[in-house]
């Protein structure tokens, strides 16, 4: 019974992996106007995605021991030639909503603990990482439909909320409240005018994953 119940969950968790990898190439097919075989065929950023998305379901979800061990040595290899390729990091260990956009992934790196919600933009040179000292250390939650602008920094155990816009080489070492347009160094907000108009994404497909 404990190996079908791990083999569905395993079955139920891939399902959810596709979807999310299905919300992340349509983000690519809006932006470019392509057909998705195209954007799949040509854009590092959905293979980085799928790199991260398929190795994270392999390190949470698939408990088969020897199989597993093939699996995790193969991703292991993968993340490093994607690296390589894409000029990214993005490991499985990090937490990463639907529907990711990363145009251009040369310079991407992303803490292993840090969070990200639904929709989210994140340009080149951005970083995502651990900051702080003692119990104030730690790396950022990052909320809904956010943009990051080329060159971002992203440091400490702080809340960005949803629909905000951090601007070009921005620092962000606090806080920011839904809808919030920081730029600078360090960052501050300029206005509440948010993300609506850079971050871009097929509205339908969200609210059928809503109400399902």
């Amino acid at each position: 019974m404990e190996k079908q119940s791990g083999f569905a969950e395993a079955l139920k968790a891939w399902s959810t992996m596709v979807d999310e990898l299905k919300a992340d190439i349509d983000r690519y097919v809006l932006l470019n106007s392509s057909h998705w075989f195209v954007a799949v065929l040509g854009t590092k950023g959905i293979w980085a995605s799928t790199q991260y998305r398929v190795s994270r379901w392999v390190h949470y979800y698939f408990h088969f021991p020897v199989i597993r061990l093939v699996l995790k040595l193969l991703c292991f290899v993968s993340q490093k030639v994607m690296e390589t390729i894409a000029g990214s990091e993005v490991p499985n260990r990090a937490k990463i909503g639907k529907g990711i956009l990363m145009p251009h992934t040369n310079g991407i790196v992303i803490h292993i603990d840090a969070e990200l919600g639904d929709y989210c933009n994140v340009s080149q040179q951005v970083t995502i990482g651990i900051g702080g000292r003692g119990e104030t250390r730690g790396t950022p939650k990052i909320g809904d439909r956010v943009f990051i602008g080329p060159g971002a920094k992203i440091f400490g155990a702080i809340t960005i909320g949803n629909d905000v816009a951090i601007g070009a080489n921005a620092v962000v070492t606090k806080d920011l409240p839904d809808n919030a347009v920081a730029v600078g160094i360090p960052a501050k907000v300029i206005s509440y005018e948010g993300s609506q108009d850079f971050v871009i994404y097929r509205k339908e497909l969200d609210q059928i994953d809503q109400s399902v």
